[in-house]
């Protein structure tokens, strides 16, 4: 019976043809072009001169990228802890017997993630605003006005109140996918480990999360992935600043393609942008794959 319904072959790669040329035109045809005009130093003219690889030279030497890498990799960090982290309690405690209405949490929690990132970044800005802002109003209000200040021009904390914004709109997101995971497991293992005694954190760890692996994995892997080209919060709140506190690699390479009109090495910073991506990408999977290993999960 099911070989009397599969299609075949030419049906399939006729479906397939229209997305398989999209992803090709968006993806390859961008990367290929930007690979081929960092070999020049173009201001984005007719004219170009061909430097070969001068701009990867300056790129290696840029201070300004390297530590616009390693926002991105504070940001990185602070996201798998806050967005898949919080997510998993959260998909804990919504999935236990106690809870009620969970088809309501589930629906809240992902709406964030369906906001434009502009819009989070205006929303936030309003809260950090430091004669408006919902933040210093709360802080006068319970008599620590010492404490109120310009949020977003703070250097040592600016990063890391960029990073709530991100936190916050993306934990439902992934919240539904680590539900659709445990979901799919026979909850009658559930049921053995708490009569043999385990707590809910032994069940947490030892139970549930060797269990969804794989899953969480996938989470990852789009937590990375997001959060090394992170833009959109960066671009409405800080631009960077103040000074390149705040800078991040994908900041850094529009600044100096379209500000400093600079597009061939803007073009290198985006490959350069390519690459790192792809090295921490599959670091933090290894990674991930070895402490999992160590839990002794297969």
């Amino acid at each position: 019976m099911l070989r009397a319904v599969k299609p075949k072959g030419r049906t399939i790669a006729l479906y397939l043809f229209i997305p398989v040329v999209w992803y090709t035109f968006a993806v390859f045809v961008p990367l290929i072009t930007a690979m081929f005009y960092s070999f020049f130093e173009w201001k984005g003219g007719p004219s170009k001169t061909f430097i070969g690889l001068e701009n990867y030279v300056s790129l290696f030497k840029d201070k300004i990228f390297w530590g616009a890498f390693i926002n991105n990799i504070y940001i990185v960090i602070a996201c798998i802890i806050g967005q898949i982290g919080i997510a998993f309690i959260v998909v804990l405690m919504v999935n236990s017997r106690l809870a009620k209405l969970k088809g309501i949490h589930r629906t809240f929690a992902f709406f964030p993630s369906t906001v434009s990132a502009v819009c989070i970044g205006f929303i936030w800005m309003m809260i950090y605003d430091y004669k408006r802002g919902v933040l210093n109003w709360v802080l006068e209000a319970i008599g620590r006005e010492d404490l109120t200040r310009v949020w977003l021009n703070e250097p040592g904390l600016v990063l890391l109140l960029v990073c709530i914004p991100l936190i916050w709109q993306f934990i439902g997101y992934y919240m539904v996918i680590l539900l659709s995971a445990i979901g799919s497991v026979d909850s009658e293992i559930f049921e053995v480990a708490e009569l043999d005694g385990a707590s809910a954190f032994q069940r947490a760890i030892y139970i549930v999360l060797p269990l969804i692996k794989n899953t969480v994995l996938v989470c990852v892997t789009l937590c990375v992935a997001g959060n090394m080209k992170v833009f959109d919060h960066i671009y409405t709140m800080t631009k960077g600043g103040p000074g390149n506190s705040s800078m991040v690699m994908a900041m850094y390479g529009y600044q100096v393609s379209f500000s400093q009109q600079n597009m061939g090495y803007g073009s290198a910073i985006s490959v350069g942008i390519f690459v790192v991506s792809l090295l921490v990408i599959v670091g933090v999977q290894v990674l991930v794959n070895l402490l999992m290993k160590d839990k002794g999960v297969e």
